[in-house]
C-alpha cells in the first residue's frame, strides 16, 4: 500500500477509501484534453478498472492540451495510446479500450457493469445521451465542458438531477476547440476537477459533488458554483436516436446543407430550422414520428422545439456528424 500511502492518510479517505477505488469500474467517454488529467489521476489513485471510449487518433493539434500523449503517438488510436500511458503509470489499473463513438445504441453496452461515468467528450449530443442513460440507471455522471478560457464541471444523476434539469434551454451556438480555440491549462483545471469529483463519489467523501456545478473563468481568474439538488426535470425532453434506429415510416428532416453531407436517407427532406414553427410549415402525418437530423444535435433540437409549437406528436433527434 506504500504507493497510495499519502492519499490513505487524508482524513475521511483512509484504507476503506482505497478499497473502494480498487473495486471501482468506471467509464470515461472521450480521450482528449479533459480525459488527460482524469485518466492520469484516477489510474494513479488506484481505480481498479477504466473503460475508455473514443473514435479518434492522436493529431498534432491535440498535443498542447492532451498531455497524456507524446509526439511518437501521432496517428495512433487515442484509446490505445492512453491505455499504454496508464499501464506505464500504474500496471494494477485494468484498462479496456474501445475505439468507437458513443451513441444511443452503444451507450447501454458501454455503461454496462460500471459504477461511475465521466463525460470527457465535450460533445453536445454525447452529454445528453449519457445523462439520459445514467438517469434511467441511477448511475452517477461527472460531466464537463470547456471552450477558450472558460468551462464547468458538475455531478449529475445517481440520485441528483440530470444535465437536462440544469441546461434545459439551448445555447445560440455550440463552441468547439477547433473553431473557438482553447488553452491547455483551462482544460487541465476542469479535467482535474472531474477527477476529484470522481474520487469523492467513488469513496463517499462529503460533501458529495452530485448535485453540484462548478464554473471556471480562467481569463478573469474566477471560480463559481451552486448546488442544484432540487432542480426539476423539464417536462419535455427530446431524446436522441442512432442512425440505424430510423424506421420505415419516419418523417425525416436533414437540417444539414448540401455542402455538409449527403442526405441521411433518400426519402429525407432537406430543410432549414426556420421552416418549422408556423401553421403552414411542414409537419408529419398523423401517427408518424418526426426525426430531426443535423451534425451536432443543436439544429435538430432547435427545429424540434419549433415543430412542437404546432404539432404534438413524437419527435426525436439524430446527431449524424458531417
Amino acid at each position: 500500500m506504500s504507493r497510495y500511502a499519502r492519499q490513505i492518510a487524508v482524513p475521511g479517505f483512509g484504507a476503506q477509501g482505497q478499497k473502494s477505488l480498487e473495486a471501482a469500474r468506471i467509464l470515461v467517454v472521450g480521450a482528449g484534453g479533459l480525459a488527460a488529467p482524469v485518466l492520469q489521476y484516477l489510474a494513479g489513485a488506484g481505480v481498479g478498472s477504466i473503460r475508455l471510449v473514443d473514435p479518434d487518433c492522436v493529431d498534432e493539434t491535440n498535443l498542447h492540451r492532451q498531455t497524456i500523449f507524446r509526439t511518437e503517438d501521432l496517428g495512433r488510436p487515442k484509446v490505445v495510446a492512453a491505455m499504454d500511458a496508464m499501464r506505464a503509470l500504474n500496471p494494477a489499473c485494468r484498462t479496456e479500450p474501445h475505439q468507437a463513438a458513443l451513441d444511443p445504441e452503444t451507450a447501454p453496452g458501454l455503461c454496462d457493469g460500471v459504477n461511475l461515468v465521466l463525460d470527457c467528450a465535450d460533445s453536445f449530443a454525447v452529454s445528453y445521451i449519457l445523462s439520459d442513460h445514467c438517469m434511467t440507471l441511477n448511475l452517477p455522471l461527472i460531466s464537463a465542458s470547456v471552450t477558450q478560457m472558460a468551462g464547468y464541471a458538475g455531478g449529475f444523476c445517481g440520485g441528483a438531477p440530470s444535465l437536462r434539469a440544469i441546461f434545459p434551454d439551448l445555447p445560440e451556438r455550440l463552441g468547439n476547440c477547433a473553431e473557438d480555440g482553447v488553452l491547455g491549462p483551462v482544460v487541465g483545471l476542469l479535467g482535474g476537477l472531474q477527477a476529484q469529483m470522481a474520487l469523492a463519489v467513488l469513496t463517499g467523501l462529503q460533501p458529495s459533488p452530485l448535485g453540484r456545478l462548478v464554473s471556471c473563468d480562467a481569463g478573469g481568474m474566477r471560480f463559481g458554483g451552486f448546488r442544484f439538488d432540487s432542480a426539476p426535470e423539464p417536462k419535455w425532453q427530446p431524446g436522441f436516436i442512432a442512425p440505424n434506429a430510423l424506421q420505415a415510416h419516419d418523417f425525416i428532416v436533414d437540417l444539414r446543407d448540401h455542402g455538409e453531407a449527403e442526405l441521411i436517407r433518400e426519402d429525407a427532406r432537406r430543410l432549414p430550422v426556420e421552416a418549422f414553427g408556423t401553421p403552414a410549415g411542414p409537419r408529419p402525418a398523423t401517427g408518424q414520428r418526426a426525426v430531426m437530423c443535423c451534425r451536432s444535435g443543436l439544429r435538430s433540437w432547435q427545429a424540434a422545439e419549433r415543430l412542437r409549437q404546432v404539432w404534438d406528436g413524437d419527435i426525436v433527434l439524430l446527431a449524424a456528424g458531417d
